[in-house]
């Protein structure tokens, strides 16, 4: 079951695109205070070799991810570096089981039942497609991954997360 309703998600996809630099730095000043770790697995792309121009994906999604748990109107716990470093060990290891099949039908049938039990579909839905979409305006480079990887983790942290 969803936590963070349509509605909700819509509210903060709208505030987020509408935000200029400056509300998106109060935004991120915000998430310091209540969701530090958070902003922390944003923060160490840089030191993981990614290009400056290269993090707004992983910015974005952060910021998203912080709205729609606002715009939700529920307390969330703290998500802990624990949190984040199971869901990262999970992501990896999803993406490997999806690799060792040979079968193209076997990997997209996984891959749907993943998404169909994913606890919060819309927001994942919603952030896969700006992952598509930010891949298909870059010129790839290896690091993109941890870009990548970064924005699947931190929905599957706000998805995850216990109440």
């Amino acid at each position: 079951m969803n936590r963070i309703s349509q509605d909700s998600l819509f509210r903060a996809i709208a505030a987020v695109q509408k935000m200029d630099n400056e509300q998106k730095i109060q935004l991120a000043d915000e998430i310091f205070v209540s969701q530090p770790n958070m902003l922390g697995s944003f923060l160490v792309l840089p030191k993981l070799g990614v290009p400056t121009k290269k993090i707004g994906l992983a910015f974005d999604t952060m910021l998203l991810c912080f709205q729609a748990m606002k715009e939700s109107g529920l307390t969330w716990p703290v998500i802990t570096e624990d949190d984040l470093e199971r869901q990262s060990a999970r992501t990896t290891a999803i993406l490997k089981f999806y690799d060792s099949f040979s079968d193209e039908n076997l990997r997209k049938n996984s891959a749907q039942q993943f998404i169909d039990d994913h606890t919060e579909k819309e927001l994942f839905a919603w952030v896969i497609t700006m992952c598509k979409d930010w891949l298909q305006s870059i010129s790839p480079e290896e690091t993109d991954k941890y870009v990548i990887h970064v924005a699947v983790n931190l929905v599957n942290c706000v998805a995850s997360v216990p109440m």
